[in-house]
């Protein structure tokens, strides 16, 4: 019998991490993902179930932290839940679960690359891949976006601190977007 071992988004086994003068750019496979949607007319009972299984369901354009599940919104009455992967392997099962007829959840953590960037300011960097003011959005900021041409999901987490969502299938474009453009910021 066959032995399947794990490969992350950009075919490896380990994360890729690029350090390109002070920006560090991060591969992140620990992470798993599912989208929430509430169904028609059942958003009051979504928000109850979510409240009392520890799911953050946060306003347009935010992102909130929490321990096991962090979320960000992504349209009105959708949001994509984050968990640690090791301990949330089947999160749409865990979500379905705990959320019920409330919503329809499905499976997102094979769908994404998800890339972590760090540097002590990250605007100059920011300013050249996407149309978000960075400077004036505060942390907890998330937003869609295009980064070269790719749909993009933008979490701030602080000044030097941002989280990328992109397409499984571009992870090596998005990367290299990302480096080309840390290369020019500095």
């Amino acid at each position: 019998m066959a032995e399947l071992q794990a490969m992350t988004a950009l075919g490896a086994r380990q994360a890729a991490v690029a350090v390109v003068g002070p920006v560090t750019i991060t591969e992140r496979f620990d992470v798993a993902l599912a989208s929430v949607a509430a169904r028609r007319g059942r958003m009051a009972e979504l928000e109850g179930a979510a409240k009392a299984a520890g799911v953050p369901l946060p306003e347009a354009a935010r992102y909130t932290g929490g321990t096991p599940y962090s979320a960000f919104w992504v349209a009105p009455e959708m949001w994509f839940v984050e968990a640690p992967h090791a301990t949330h392997e089947l999160i749409a099962d865990q979500l379905k679960a705990a959320v019920g007829n409330a919503a329809s959840v499905t499976e997102q953590t094979d769908a994404w690359v998800v890339f972590d960037l760090a540097a002590p300011d990250l605007a100059p960097l920011m300013e050249r891949l996407c149309n978000v003011d960075f400077p004036a959005a505060p942390d907890g900021f998330a937003s869609r976006t295009v980064i070269e041409h790719m749909g993009c999901y933008l979490i701030r987490h602080g000044r030097g601190q941002v989280r990328i969502y992109g397409a499984r299938s571009s992870a090596q474009s998005l990367l290299h977007a990302l480096e080309v453009a840390a290369a020019a910021a500095w």
